[in-house]
């Protein structure tokens, strides 16, 4: 790593260090002002924020990226609109920081209760979403953190003039400009020092593919909250509402395919299969799906005309495609669904269509998954849909924050005692 990027992290750091002091003590008023300030600058500048992001768009089709990566990259009027309703969204949430909980008195007299507090320092290292970039921003923003945003070098232009209309709205509610910062180097050594400045920075939040949240977890001494992969799964009972069973897996898979919460493999229970599956199929067929299946969803798909099936490999139930494809089991029953479950998915978000309230209930309490559904699809896994505003992203871990991550889990507690002179004897 050269000294001068070193340096310039090392700057950073310690100026959203100072940062987060003031935003500790900002006002609720303060930091809403803000945040409708960027939200109206957003509207406003919807074309120049377009206009920009289509470099970053021409620049990433010219060096080959995928449709998926595309789809990502991407700002159109929906998603700027989607980023200007999530301010609004954050500035209607009531502020956590400062909350007290019921003082408890204890024998000594002493009266115990804990205060929500911000965490501090927040690094964000995420890939060719911009999007983030507001997202991440109003949600620290609003739990009274400070935040060091390093996004793709794919969105960098997209990405600066954001951090620029971040820090407008901060100034013009009397916050400090470094509440909120872009690194705006693309040289890679800025991660693997932002990674390792426990001095400045509290926690890491990775929003990106597998092989950079890999490279954090090997090698980031900051904590994280993170999750690796969204294989998310749905299972069809037996005692599934056809109609509803089409619809809801139609929209899990076919929505969009490139968010981590698209359903990547189907499971239907034996039962229903010859019922569900060929209506079911054809949706996907018609919509350009490739469809990888085991010997009985073969057997019943071909025992109805289906042809252009692909026998689904071992390696298919533990991928991720992101894309027009769908992997499709059928199961014996529940118990075959969930350990299926357990083996090949990665806690993320998992779903049962079932009319049976007894199997929606064993499913809810013992698939092990940061968000559990019935009868909805999986695309709801998601910090706006949840009413949390915007996310900061999805951690499947277990420890402090799991499922989409909003404002309480962008904060910590901390006790706080209420004496009269009590002395502990």
């Amino acid at each position: 790593m050269s000294s001068a990027i070193q340096k310039m992290m090392q700057d950073i750091g310690m100026r959203a260090r100072a940062a987060s002091r003031a935003m500790a003590r900002a006002s609720s008023e303060q930091k809403n002002q803000a945040l409708l300030h960027i939200a109206k600058a957003v509207r406003q500048k919807s074309a120049e924020i377009q206009k920009i992001n289509q470099i970053d768009v021409e620049r990433a089709k010219a060096n080959g990226q995928d449709a998926a990566f595309i789809d990502r990259l991407t700002m159109t009027p929906k998603t700027i609109e989607t980023m200007a309703l999530g301010l609004e969204q954050i500035v209607s949430l009531e502020d956590p920081i400062g909350k007290i909980t019921p003082l408890k008195k204890q024998a000594s007299g002493i009266e115990l209760g804990q205060m929500r507090v911000p965490l501090g320092v927040i690094g964000i290292i995420y890939e060719s979403r911009p999007n983030v970039t507001i997202d991440a921003a109003a949600l620290c923003l609003k739990s009274g953190n400070a935040v060091i945003l390093r996004g793709g070098s794919e969105a960098i232009d997209s990405n600066t003039l954001l951090a620029q209309i971040i820090q407008e709205g901060l100034s013009a509610a009397g916050l400090p400009k470094d509440a909120v910062q872009v690194v705006t180097t693309t040289d890679r050594s800025a991660v693997g020092e932002m990674i390792t400045m426990t001095q400045y920075i509290d926690v890491i939040v990775p929003r990106g593919g597998k092989s950079l949240i890999a490279r954090l977890m090997a090698e980031a001494r900051v904590p994280m909250i993170k999750h690796l992969d969204g294989i998310c799964h749905t299972y069809i009972d037996a005692d599934a509402d056809v109609a509803m069973a089409v619809k809801v897996c139609d929209n899990a898979k076919t929505q969009r395919y490139a968010p981590c919460n698209a359903m990547e493999t189907l499971l239907v229970n034996q039962e229903i299969a010859n019922t569900v599956l060929p209506t079911l199929c054809k949706i996907y067929q018609d919509k350009g799906v490739e469809l990888r299946v085991d010997s009985l969803t073969r057997k019943t798909l071909e025992a109805n005309g289906f042809q252009n099936l692909v026998d689904a490999k071992e390696e298919d139930w533990q991928t991720e495609y992101l894309a027009p494809i769908l992997s499709i089991k059928t199961v014996a029953n529940i118990d075959e669904a969930m350990n299926h479950i357990e083996q090949y998915g990665s806690k993320h978000t998992d779903a049962i269509i079932t009319n049976n309230k007894a199997q929606a209930d064993r499913f809810l309490r013992e698939v092990d998954s940061a968000s559990v559904m019935v009868n909805a699809s999986t695309r709801f896994a998601d910090g706006f849909e949840y009413g949390l505003g915007a996310e900061i992203g999805i951690s499947n871990d277990k420890l402090h924050a799991r499922g989409p991550v909003g404002l309480d889990g962008l904060t910590s507690l901390k006790y706080v005692v209420m004496g009269h002179g009590e002395i502990r004897t």
